[in-house]
C-alpha cells in the first residue's frame, strides 16, 4: 500500500523536501561559514548575555530555531551552536535544549529523505533476493543496536546518521527515540565545554574541541558503543549469525 501511494508522488513531492535541504546546505556552506564561528560568538558574546539577560524566552525560542535550522540543512555551525548553547544557558538546561533541537532537526531530514528515496529503495529491498535480502534481514533484527550504535559513534557524521535509517525503513518513532538518546553522551560533552567558555574567552584562549576523543571521556563513550552492539554479539554466538551465509 505504502510503495503504491509512494508511486503516485509527483517528483516534485517526492524529491522536493530533500532537493532544498541539499541546495540550502551548499548555499550555507558558501555563506555562512564566516559567520557560525567560534570567532564570532566570541567577539559578540556580551551582546548575547546581555540579550538573554534581558530577553530570556525569546532567546531560548531564537536558539531553538536556528540550531534546528543548522541541523535541518546541514549547515556549518553546528558544533559552535552546541558550544552556544552551553554558554548560554549552562550544562543542564543547554544540553536538554542541544538535543532536543538537534533530534527536531535531524527528523525533519529523515523525513525528507525518506519521501523522496527511503520508501522506494526499502520496497526494492523487501523485493530482492540472496545477499541484499539478508542483509536487509540482518538489518531489521538489529536496529536498535545499529541505530543507538551509529549515534555513539564520533566518527560517523551526523548527517549519514540521519540519511542511512531513512533509506533502510528505519520506523520514524525508533529513529526518533535512538537519535534523542543517542546523541546525549556527545552533547553533554561538547555543551560542558560551552558552559566553560567564560573564563576560555577572559584567558583568551580556544576551547579544546578534541577533549571528547581523550581517554577518560572518549572511553567510556566505546564502553556504550559496545553495550549497543551486546544483542547483535549474542545472536551471533547463540547461532544466529549465518544471515550472511
Amino acid at each position: 500500500m505504502t510503495s503504491q501511494v509512494d508511486a503516485k508522488k509527483s517528483p516534485i513531492a517526492r524529491f522536493g523536501p530533500l532537493v532544498v535541504i541539499v541546495l540550502v546546505a551548499a548555499l550555507g556552506a558558501f555563506a555562512l561559514r564566516d559567520y557560525l564561528s567560534f570567532e564570532v560568538l566570541r567577539d559578540n558574546r556580551e551582546a548575547l548575555i546581555a540579550f538573554r539577560d534581558n530577553y530570556l524566552i525569546l532567546t531560548l525560542l531564537g536558539f531553538l530555531l536556528t540550531y534546528v535550522l543548522i541541523v535541518t540543512f546541514s549547515l556549518p555551525g553546528a558544533t559552535i551552536a552546541t558550544l552556544t548553547g552551553g554558554f548560554l544557558f549552562g550544562t543542564a538546561a543547554g544540553s536538554a535544549l542541544n538535543v532536543v533541537a538537534a533530534t527536531s532537526g535531524a527528523t525533519l531530514i529523515f523525513l525528507a529523505a525518506r519521501m523522496g528515496l527511503g520508501e522506494k529503495l526499502k520496497a526494492r529491498m523487501e523485493a530482492s533476493e540472496g545477499m541484499v535480502s539478508r542483509i536487509k534481514k540482518g538489518l531489521d533484527e538489529n536496529q536498535w543496536s545499529m541505530l543507538f550504535f551509529i549515534r555513539l559513534v564520533p566518527a560517523v557524521p551526523f548527517f549519514v546518521a540521519n540519511l542511512i535509517p531513512a533509506f533502510l525503513g528505519v520506523p520514524l518513532r525508533r529513529f526518533v527515540i535512538s537519535t534523542f538518546l543517542g546523541i546525549i553522551p556527545g552533547s553533554l560533552v561538547y555543551t560542558s565545554v560551552g558552559a566553560g567558555l567564560g573564563e576560555v574567552f577572559a584567558r583568551g584562549e580556544t576551547p579544546n574541541l578534541g577533549i571528547i576523543f581523550e581517554p577518560h571521556i572518549l572511553f567510556p563513550i566505546l564502553g556504550l558503543c559496545v553495550l549497543s552492539l551486546l544483542p547483535v554479539l549474542i545472536k551471533a554466538v547463540t547461532g544466529k549469525k549465518d544471515l550472511l551465509k
